[in-house]
């Protein structure tokens, strides 16, 4: 986009609707040089146009192509610290980790730090209303394992993490890099949550 074209938007986004005559004159301009530009964003969509009226600013193409531009955004760039535990820690500790940091999921992992089970607030309370012995009974037991982890990779798009959790029926994604020796080790999470606050904070910055 030109630079005049660009002053045209934000001419017609303050002042619209507005004539070509109108526009012209506030770019002490000539309705004939201005035309190739608005002819040029009314068809790229940017200007809407109607007959005796003027051009108007085409708001939903803007909020649809900030959209677009976020959801393209990489993984890594949003991911959050993961709440983790080791295999071993009992189901009861698991619990009060839960609370303690008020998450609805929790990652297992091994002495180096690779994803070894993933731990659901449902996965907690099924085992509690068993009244088993929690204190006794490690998470081993109930964590789900892979291949039955739906995993991300950082390099993914919020937009492939959105329908994965959606497809899935899921909150959150442990964010993950495959190692050589097929494992995953765990660098992250990515929640519904996150992503809703990133794409608010993204478009209130558009709007400002």
């Amino acid at each position: 986009m030109t630079k005049r074209q660009d002053e045209i938007l934000q001419i017609v986004k303050q002042s619209g609707p507005i004539t070509g005559k109108e526009i012209a004159e506030k770019l002490s301009l000539t309705r004939a040089a201005l035309r190739p530009d608005l002819a040029i964003l009314t068809m790229s969509g940017n200007l809407d146009a109607r007959p005796r009226v003027g051009y108007f600013y085409n708001q939903e193409l803007e909020v649809k192509q900030h959209a677009e531009k976020f959801l393209h955004q990489k993984v890594s760039d949003f991911k959050a610290h993961p709440i983790v535990v080791e295999k071993s820690t009992s189901v009861y500790d698991a619990i009060v980790q839960l609370f303690l940091e008020d998450v609805g999921t929790l990652y297992a992992v091994d002495e180096d730090g690779n994803l070894a089970g993933v731990i659901s607030r449902k996965d907690l309370l099924r085992t509690a209303i068993g009244n088993q012995n929690l204190n006794e009974l490690p998470v081993s037991v109930i964590m789900t394992r892979m291949p039955n982890i739906v995993t991300i990779h950082p390099e993914e798009t919020l937009l492939e993490a959105a329908k994965k959790m959606i497809n899935n029926h899921i909150d959150s994604l442990p964010v993950v890099k495959e190692m050589e020796d097929d494992t995953y080790l765990l660098v992250g999470r990515i929640t519904k949550t996150t992503i809703t606050r990133a794409y608010l904070e993204i478009m209130e910055q558009k709007l400002d």
